[in-house]
């Protein structure tokens, strides 16, 4: 359960404010869908247009990273970070971008192979080589 009220869609076109920030999330994504992050966002008009102005920078910007490769970060950084959310939106995301089961199922054996010799790495405090070091 939410511990903030999720705006509803007349709620939102009754401030300005969230209102401009829906307006563009729809037109930037090319969809009605407002997801639940937004809306509860919207109870600090200040911080959602600050997010969202900063999400549209990183995610929806040509740069030299592929959107669908941005996403499949996305989702290894939400699993390290244990944000149930995230791994969800951004898989909904990676999938619409293209990705494949197939991909998918590598993605996950990657987090997992990191994430166990990241543990092994820190228990064992195991120095950088110099040649790792830029």
């Amino acid at each position: 359960m939410a511990t903030v009220r999720l705006w509803s869609d007349g709620e939102a076109e009754a401030d300005p404010r969230v209102k401009a920030v829906f307006d563009d999330i729809r037109a930037t994504r090319g969809s009605p869908f407002i997801n639940n992050f937004w809306r509860g966002l919207a109870n600090q008009p200040a911080v959602l247009e600050r997010t969202w102005r900063s999400l549209k920078q990183v995610m929806a910007a040509d740069g030299a990273l592929d959107p669908l490769t941005k996403e499949l970060i996305y989702i290894a950084v939400s699993t390290a970070n244990g944000c149930s959310y995230c791994i969800h939106s951004h898989t909904a995301a990676a999938r619409a971008k293209g990705m494949s089961e197939a991909q998918h199922g590598e993605l996950l054996a990657v987090i997992g192979m990191a994430s166990e010799t990241n543990a092994l790495v820190t228990a064992m405090q195991i120095p950088v080589d110099p040649e790792f070091q830029a």
